[in-house]
């Protein structure tokens, strides 16, 4: 019969290693799929939008000439509520409609030949808008020769 403490005497074995040799590869891996499919706003929103609903909606999809329009009532920075005045905004910047053409055309100038044709005007307006205003950007939009004009709009939910 054997003695009492060797029958409670626990073997030490070890535990083997663990190889993270391929952990950087994996890391990166996720990393680059992260990056590639997440989208970063270019615009901080200046103005408030409430867009119309419609039913024949698209996204534009890897489009690179878009410059985008919106129409809507101005927030206060300190408060972060809805002012009482319209406003438009040129991609970052608050603008008004006589100097759109000009902005357009700088935008256009920096683009290549071929995204320069493609130009694609992006207009999101409040559903409030005055049509006036609305009108007053796309008369201007004229002037500069941006024709190719898309609305926004959110999906009306069936």
């Amino acid at each position: 019969m054997r003695p009492m403490r060797s029958m409670f005497h626990k073997r030490h074995s070890s535990v083997p290693s663990l190889n993270v040799a391929s952990m950087p590869d994996l890391i990166f891996t996720v990393l680059f799929f992260f990056m590639i499919v997440t989208h970063m706003r270019s615009d901080e929103l200046k103005v408030r939008l409430n867009v119309p609903a419609g039913s024949e909606v698209k996204k534009l999809l890897g489009h690179p000439a878009i410059v985008n329009i919106y129409i809507g009532k101005s927030i206060n920075k300190e408060t972060g509520k809805q002012g009482d005045s319209w406003l438009v905004q040129l991609n970052g910047e608050i603008v008004t409609a006589k100097e759109i053409p000009t902005l357009i055309n700088e935008i256009r100038g920096k683009l290549s030949a071929e995204n320069a044709e493609r130009l694609t005007v992006s207009l999101r307006a409040d559903r409030h808008a005055p049509m006036g205003l609305v009108s007053d950007v796309k008369q201007a939009l004229q002037q500069s020769y941006a024709l190719k004009l898309n609305y926004n709009a959110t999906e009306i939910e069936n």
